[in-house]
């Protein structure tokens, strides 16, 4: 028809076109936006950008003529209510669990979003996205890589500036290959994304969906039916170019040892939880550091070969604990060590170039985790796009030393991981399986590429799957000069690690007392500036803490040390100390003499209920009755 221009209109359930008039008033154009995604109501708006700025109005006087519309321009549909507008079950109301492993498999560390089974965010909307902090201070950069004036080349004066020493883009593949970087940090590769005359304008990032798209009514269901619209494509396997964090750093060789120490008491492995925070990157151009603070062991079965997760009832606290303090999950640790010779402490190495690196089986926990921690991002379509969340194996290296490996894996295992498309082999660790179609799901087909006898370079099909494909390899060390969030007292034996079922290991109120008894009065704050310290008082079972700690954690975190001696005179500690002492009554009066318990004062019994009271109160603080003087 003459004078017809089509429009493409973008909304979270896909796009689709529509066919205006420009004579047409914006109220039709609405009504066949309506009639074309079969939408229950009209509790939508749209507009003329992706920044949701320019709003198109619904108004019977407004032509489409003035709205500057021209053929084959796109529109931007924003629902109101996304849970109440489309007809058949979306990407907004979709079931998460459809998307990911069973959540009775492994505890859910620092698990903030739970991405429906599709990938798509409820609201459709990239601009309600909150983007990390790293991530806003790196917008504010340009990125740009300085160089010094060239005395061979450079024939200007100090204040000129030429093609030889003038600053290099943050993705030049000249520098990265002279600094021996393999890989762009991720804003470097949205920067390269965004240059040009567009400057990003078209840029959509989509992640990889391996399940058929519901609500397709030109035949029936899988198994009975499928077509163009709804089958996933095949996806061919490729090295991506980023990583989302360029380096993983341990405040101080101390949190490893720690976390080792299981490990050499027992001969068992062990799996934990890092808890830091993110901060850029001095040395990689545009880049993202991740700083570990801590170290959270959950409750777990495991022996010299396996380790199994079990249940987790404290998985909450342990976030909001670290959300208090300033920290969050940036990733999980493991240990994979075989002693070779106990006089001189080493260990076999068993990962390498000729066996693997990562196994299939650890590739889809760290998929499985990465899924439960997706990266925040203003260009994607659902808001959210890869992970920041890391993987670190403590194994031997060439010289049968202990050392760290770090490691995430690409979208694209996430993707294979969500859709429950990727499973481990049987005897060959090195080697993934992606599942074949059945009745229940329709899996696409994968490959990857490979070069043959001949020097071709050929597409196999993922069947099995090498899963050096899917792994970026994350430096991972400690720092020359050590750091701490949480202070420590030399020659102090540390508080016990959570959830180590080993003598003088365990935590409970007798090792909080005798590791208080060490600190002095004057000592308080380095007495609770421990992790596993400050999870056991807002958890244990006599006296729990947890609605009393938020001033104690915030002046930890801003290291207030004025704040926390003045929330050690609170009502809960001050029933805290009066336990101890109770407790440590007998032990503490023959051989203890500055420690925390014997500051205590002396005490009276009630006649009453028999609580031990000071001997400063004149009522008991239990019972409330007076003391009998006599």
């Amino acid at each position: 028809m003459a004078g017809q221009i089509v429009l493409r209109v973008e909304s979270p359930d896909g796009t689709k076109r529509v066919q205006v008039s420009p004579t047409e008033s914006s109220y039709n154009l609405f009504e066949k936006v309506y009639n074309v995604f079969s939408l229950t109501n009209y509790g939508f708006t749209l507009f003329n950008d992706r920044n949701r700025k320019n709003e198109i109005k619904s108004s019977r006087s407004v032509y489409l003529s003035s709205l500057n519309l021209k053929h084959g321009d796109k529109i931007y549909l924003c629902p109101l209510d996304p849970d109440n507008i489309w007809e058949i079950p979306g990407p907004s109301n979709a079931d998460s669990a459809n998307g990911s492993r069973s959540s009775s498999v492994v505890s859910t560390p620092g698990s903030t979003t739970s991405l429906p089974s599709n990938g798509k965010k409820s609201s459709g909307s990239t601009s309600q996205v909150e983007e990390d902090e790293v991530d806003k201070q790196l917008w504010k950069l340009d990125g740009k890589i300085k160089r010094l004036k060239d005395k061979k080349y450079c024939r200007h004066g100090d204040n000129g500036c030429c093609v030889h020493c003038s600053p290099l883009e943050p993705y030049d593949e000249e520098y990265l290959k002279t600094q021996n970087m393999k890989h762009l940090s991720f804003h470097s590769y949205l920067r390269k994304m965004t240059a040009g005359v567009a400057k990003g304008k078209f840029l959509l990032l989509e992640n990889i969906s391996c399940r058929i798209k519901e609500g397709c009514a030109g035949h029936l269901p899988w198994p009975k039916g499928i077509c163009s619209k709804c089958q996933p494509s095949a996806i061919t396997l490729n090295r991506q170019t980023y990583r989302h964090v360029d380096n993983i750093m341990f405040e101080n060789s101390e949190l490893v040892e720690r976390f080792l120490n299981y490990w050499r008491i027992t001969g068992h492995q062990r799996i934990g939880f890092l808890y830091g925070r993110y901060e850029t990157h001095p040395d990689i151009p545009l880049g993202i550091r991740a700083i570990v603070a801590a170290i959270y062991e959950p409750p777990q079965e495991s022996s010299r070969d396996h380790v199994k997760l079990l249940p987790d009832e404290k998985q909450d606290i342990v976030n909001e604990l670290a959300r208090c303090l300033g920290l969050s999950c940036v990733g999980w640790i493991f240990t994979d060590l075989l002693t070779e010779d106990m006089q001189t402490g080493t260990v076999k190495y068993v990962r390498n170039i000729k066996s693997h690196f990562l196994s299939a089986q650890e590739c889809i926990m760290a998929g499985y985790f990465q899924n439960l921690h997706p990266n925040p991002c203003r260009y994607a379509s659902n808001g959210y796009f890869g992970s920041k969340f890391v993987t670190v194996c403590v194994t031997g290296d060439e010289k049968c030393q202990v050392h760290m490996e770090g490691y995430s894996v690409s979208n694209q295992c996430m993707a294979l991981v969500k859709d429950d498309c990727l499973v481990p082999t049987k005897d060959v660790p090195e080697l993934g399986f992606v599942r074949e179609s059945s009745d229940k799901q329709y899996v696409p087909d994968v490959y990857y590429k490979e070069k043959d006898s001949y020097g071709n370079e050929v597409s196999k099909l993922a069947r099995p799957l090498p899963v050096e494909y899917l792994l970026l390899d994350v430096p991972a060390s400690t720092p020359l000069t050590p750091m701490n969030t949480f202070t420590s007292i030399k020659d102090i034996t540390k508080f016990p690690v959570e959830n180590r079922l080993i003598d003088g290991h365990i935590q409970d109120f007798d090792s909080l007392c005798k590791y208080l008894r060490q600190f002095t009065p004057s000592q308080f704050y380095e007495s609770v500036s421990d992790f596993h310290l400050l999870l056991y008082i807002a958890t244990m079972d006599m006296l729990p803490m947890k609605d009393s700690m938020a001033p104690l954690l915030e002046a930890i975190q801003v290291n207030d040390k004025q704040a926390v001696v003045e929330w050690s005179k609170s009502d809960v500690w001050a029933t805290l100390e009066q336990l101890i002492s109770n407790t440590s009554d007998s032990a503490v009066s023959g051989h203890v003499g500055n420690g925390f318990a014997s500051a205590q004062t002396e005490s009276w019994t009630c006649i009453h209920c028999t609580f031990m009271n000071n001997s400063d109160r004149q009522s008991c603080d239990i019972c409330r009755l007076p003391r009998d003087i006599n």
